[in-house]
């Protein structure tokens, strides 16, 4: 691998930054508030699970309920 100096190496990333298509605000938002909506889903979905696993488990080894 060639040697590079740091002059070049930033030229080189400033070449490279100008590349990027960045999201627009809108976007950003859009994906955020997706982002926590599937979280949240997740999060019911997985508490739901464990207070069956748990109620389960209780009721199977005849701990109470």
């Amino acid at each position: 691998m060639a040697k590079i100096s740091p002059i070049q190496f930033l030229r080189q990333v400033k070449q490279e930054v100008k590349k990027v298509t960045w999201p627009t605000k809108k976007e950003v938002m859009q994906t955020s508030v997706m982002v926590i909506i599937i979280v949240a889903v997740a999060a019911a979905f997985f508490f739901l699970v464990d207070q069956i696993l748990g109620w389960a488990v209780k009721l199977i080894f005849g701990l109470g309920v």
